[in-house]
């Protein structure tokens, strides 16, 4: 496998090597690449390049979107094999290796079928051609409310990269700023996307400094920001920006019958190395919830850490340092609560600079307690009462709610909530997820209008 790696940006005139440059560290602190930072000065003219492109025809880009897929997951790209690639993005970002895998698949299904899932959530009575006659000549025409979007990305978890590509099967000119925690995912698919058709005007890979990335938000027609709480509220009421923040996927568990879902509730705690924002963060038991955690905790205490490239690992893996902060924020989150896993420390330290975090089983005393809203990037989570009174209250802001053995009644509350974005009815993982079905409402919400017309 190649030594230290080169990530360039990926701009306008194509590859450009930065004076200023960043180590990409591996877990142990190794250095696997060094990453281009773009300037100021190149941000900006490259936001005028994208918004001086036009946007190629839609055929187009629905045939470049489904060849990028087909190069990400099987061939050569920027220099590395998938295989190669996989390796880098494991040790990096210390996700298990068969969550990265799974992650490759999911990329390219979704650059396949772009074309189509972007047009999910357009209104029916719609036309995309302002030319296409329209029933009594009037109407409405589905329209982009920008030209140029500004994606300023995560390093949690590789599949979280699927969501954009459909802005450019919608005609969007993208700019993608990577996060310097996992760089390797986006200069790949940024690299496949260009050399399946896509111009360098088209599609670019900015990687900045914070200060910098600033000003590619405010470049641009609209952006989508991820991170914590902290970006949802510093763009809080921005109508250009939506903001993807942290998760808090909950699982209810409703009638007395909950051991039937307790497959499902383990699944979507550790899946995903437990780091995703569709991991489950908190499980509500209709009744005593002793049992429940207690049965969590003994699924989960036998999984052991191991490095991340090892094909039977399936906890995250982080710098000791980071690990050990991140087991100092559990223990302080826990107050009053009771451990049932993970009391005694989550960090087991894998010999190289690295270290694994174990999982941690918490029951908490009532279901407004506030653990419940911590949710941490490996597989932890809090166990907490419900009963009927409390309704939909103690469920809401979820990404995800997996509702299992609910009444009609009930699920129909769950629905009608805003804050809760997905409801799954029965034993389906919180991490699952199925082309057509929104992750947090259709992007083409945010990215498209209808704007009304009249013929003649």
């Amino acid at each position: 496998m190649p030594g230290v790696l080169e990530l360039d940006v990926l701009g306008a005139d194509g590859p450009y090597r930065a004076h200023r440059r960043t180590p990409v560290t591996d877990v142990a602190g190794r250095q696997s690449a060094e990453l281009s930072l773009a300037p100021g000065l190149l941000v900006h003219r490259a936001l005028a390049a994208l918004r001086a492109a036009s946007a190629p025809p839609a055929d187009r880009r629905a045939a470049a979107l489904r060849e990028a897929g087909r190069r990400f997951a099987g061939e050569v790209v920027a220099g590395l094999s998938v295989e190669e690639y996989e390796h880098r993005t494991s040790r990096v970002s210390g996700l298990p290796i068969t969550t990265v895998r799974s992650a490759v698949r999911a990329l390219a299904l979704a650059a396949d079928l772009a074309h189509r899932t972007a047009r999910d959530g357009k209104p029916r009575a719609a036309t995309e051609n302002w030319k296409e006659p329209l029933p009594g000549g009037r109407g409405a025409v589905w329209i982009r409310r920008g030209e140029v979007l500004c994606v300023n990305a995560p390093g949690n978890h590789p599949a979280v990269h699927a969501g954009w590509l459909e802005a450019l099967a919608l005609g969007y000119r993208v700019a993608v700023r990577p996060s310097r925690r996992e760089p390797f995912t986006l200069h790949r698919l940024v690299s496949a996307l260009r050399a399946s058709g896509f111009r360098d005007d088209e599609v670019m890979l900015l990687p900045t400094e914070h200060a910098v990335a600033q000003d590619l938000v405010r470049g641009a027609d609209l952006a989508l920001v991820y991170g914590g709480d902290d970006a949802v509220l510093r763009h809080h009421g921005d109508p250009r920006v939506l903001t993807q923040g942290p998760g808090r996927s909950k699982i209810l568990l409703h009638g007395g019958d909950w051991q039937a879902g307790l497959d499902t509730v383990v699944d979507s705690v550790v899946a995903e190395g437990g780091a995703a924002c569709v991991n489950a963060t908190a499980v509500f038991v209709d009744g005593d919830p002793a049992p429940v955690a207690e049965a969590i905790a003994e699924r989960l205490s036998g999984l052991r850490g191991l490095p991340p490239e090892d094909d039977k690992a399936r906890l995250p893996v982080y710098p000791t340092a980071a690990a050990r902060a991140l087991e100092a924020k559990f223990a302080a989150s826990v107050g009053d609560a009771r451990p049932w896993l993970g009391g005694e420390g989550i960090v087991e330290e894998l010999g190289d600079g690295s270290a694994a975090l174990r999982p941690s089983v918490v029951e908490v005393p009532h279901a407004y307690a506030p653990q419940t809203a911590v949710e941490l990037p490996y597989p932890c989570v809090w166990v907490a009462p419900w009963s009927a009174d409390e309704g939909s209250g103690p469920l809401k802001n979820t990404l995800v709610l997996t509702a299992i053995g609910c009444p009609e009644r009930l699920l129909g509350q769950l629905v009608a909530e805003p804050s809760i974005k997905n409801v799954y009815m029965g034993r389906h993982p919180t991490h699952h997820h199925f082309p057509g079905v929104p992750h947090d409402g259709y992007l083409t919400d945010f990215l498209m209008r209808g704007k009304g017309i009249i013929q003649g």
